[in-house]
């Protein structure tokens, strides 16, 4: 079938827009590690700095709850789902599993979500992928061993690695979850507006389970040290918060929207090379030679899966990432 100049260029322009959105939110996922460690080397519990971030990034995004609060009567299932599991149980079964699991091998798992994501796609919905963006989750997910050097420290403990399970689907949820409502012919919900009920969701969620009563606040006015020099606490909390919290989520949600559930999750995978790159300059923690080899295995995998062609005999498979969805006005990032 014939394909028109101008329908090309449009849906080149989209994927574009949206690789780029969903770089913008790895990276700013990527830099939530490297604040938080000097806020919890400085006496803060991990899980509080958790409930700091979502907490904190729902009151940032509280005026957008309140003008679209006409989802919490169309998409009621959507908003609690989103807050669930793309909110407090990626954040909670990951920090649990770490717990159990050397870190590494959490995070590795973890990040077996486009995969499963692929597997959510294919054979459940039933809907075709491209060979193409399977064989760029591959790679990621080989590159990502090394990145994470998962030989260093294999302690296998089951509910450690159920937990870290638990956050693999979570994060498929969030990625699918993402993406409802954007086929064609459906009025796709704001998302800003699910991204503000669904940190809402997530900081209710977990208070329950940090008990932030029981946290010291004296640490925020004091400084926190990043690789020996002085910082804020609360400079560093205000990176969490607005930059790895809200900048990461609103990018992360519009790229799905752009590009495809599966592909955004390959693209995701970023996020791990990121935060060790972040951590090599910043914490003086360095990369050895595997790691920067992964780290390119990762990004090998990414450019892959991002741009891959339709499968033979299919209409509009996923994995190609569909054709630039036009957000309205109201859905349009000011």
């Amino acid at each position: 079938m014939p394909v028109h100049t101008s329908d090309s260029s449009h849906s080149g322009r989209g994927k574009g827009v949206g690789l780029g959105l969903a770089l913008v939110s790895s990276l700013a996922f990527g830099g939530s590690g490297v604040a938080a460690k000097p806020l919890i080397e400085a006496g803060l519990d991990p899980l509080h700095v958790v409930w700091l971030r979502v907490a904190g990034a729902a009151l940032v995004m509280l005026p957008l709850a309140v003008r679209h609060r006409g989802l919490l009567r169309r998409r009621p299932a959507l908003l609690v789902g989103f807050g669930l599991l793309g909110v407090a149980g990626v954040q909670a079964c990951y920090f649990a599993a770490i717990s159990r699991l050397p870190v590494g091998v959490a995070l590795l798992v973890e990040y077996l979500a486009p995969a499963l994501v692929l597997g959510w796609v294919r054979f459940v919905q039933r809907r075709p992928v491209t060979r193409a963006a399977a064989l760029g989750v591959v790679l990621a997910v080989g590159g990502l061993a090394c990145v994470v050097e998962v030989w260093s420290g294999l302690g296998f403990d089951a509910l450690g690695l159920l937990l870290a399970l638990g956050a693999a689907g979570c994060q498929v949820g969030y990625f699918v979850l993402a993406d409802q409502g954007s086929e064609s012919g459906e009025e796709a919900p704001d998302p800003l507006g699910v991204i503000a009920y669904g940190l809402l969701v997530g900081a209710v969620v977990l208070t329950a389970v940090a008990r932030p009563w029981t946290m010291d606040f004296s640490v925020l006015a004091g400084t926190a040290h990043m690789d020996g020099t002085p910082v804020p606490a609360a400079a560093l909390l205000a990176w969490i918060v607005l930059v790895a919290t809200v900048i990461a989520y609103v990018t992360g949600v519009v790229s799905v929207r752009r590009l495809s559930p599966q592909v955004a999750g390959v693209v995701a995978c970023l996020e791990a090379v990121v935060a060790t790159v972040l951590a090599w300059v910043l914490l003086g923690e360095h990369l050895s030679a595997p790691q920067v080899v992964g780290g390119a295995v990762v990004l090998a995998g990414a450019f892959i899966a991002q741009s891959s062609t339709p499968a033979k005999g299919s209409a509009q498979p996923v994995a190609s990432g569909a054709p630039e969805r036009e957000l309205s006005a109201r859905e349009t990032i000011a």
